[in-house]
């Protein structure tokens, strides 16, 4: 009988600590649901918004799964309306992450000196590298062709494998670079964040 009773007081005092825990946690959750009602959240932007935020800019960063650590390097890219485009420099860490695993994540951002405008947009998905010559050819003409209209810098040839002192055409002939373009990004999966007042293109404060 004396062990029945001790049996049913352990029942009843764990009875009393799951109504404690239970309150406790939802006390937290209700406290976490008013801290998420007075957080500010950052407007998501459209598609029309983050496609031309693509368009316009023409440098961003790409995230590798990379070792025990992700590995995130400056592009700059192309864009053809449908697909953007990379020239890899033939060395460095990148080369072999993108070989383990091409699945990557592409920030491109916007922002005016005193951030008054900002814009961001992350787009998921798979590089893969271009072998048809035709191809690759056509997106090295873009790139000569964006070097050229931005006015960019002869150091911009360094980060593409080539010398400054080289002309921007040497980019036509390859060899000292890979062509990747970015494949498979599904637009459920793309995150579009900006400050109020992004305008795009019609911004000149930067």
């Amino acid at each position: 009988m004396r062990g029945e009773s001790v049996h049913f007081l352990s029942r009843e005092s764990l009875f009393k600590d799951l109504c404690i825990l239970y309150f406790l946690l939802d006390r937290d959750m209700i406290a976490m649901a008013i801290n998420n009602r007075d957080v500010f959240k950052m407007p998501r932007m459209a598609k029309a918004e983050y496609d031309r935020l693509v368009e316009d800019q023409y440098i961003c960063r790409i995230a590798f799964k990379g070792g025990l650590y992700p590995h995130i390097a400056p592009f700059l890219y192309v864009f053809d309306g449908r697909y953007m485009y990379f020239l890899s420099s033939n060395y460095g860490r990148k080369v072999q992450y993108f070989r383990d695993n091409p699945l990557v994540t592409v920030e491109i951002e916007h922002y005016s000196p005193d951030l008054t405008h900002f814009s961001f947009v992350s787009l998921p998905g798979r590089l893969v590298e271009l072998v048809d010559d035709e191809k690759k050819r056509a997106v090295r003409e873009r790139f000569v062709g964006l070097i050229k209209s931005r006015s960019l810098s002869p150091n911009v040839m360094s980060a593409l494998g080539h010398s400054p002192e080289e002309p921007v055409d040497a980019l036509l002939q390859g060899g000292k670079n890979t062509v990747w373009k970015l494949t498979e990004v599904r637009v459920e999966e793309i995150m579009g964040l900006r400050g109020d007042g992004w305008r795009g293109q019609e911004d000149k404060t930067n």
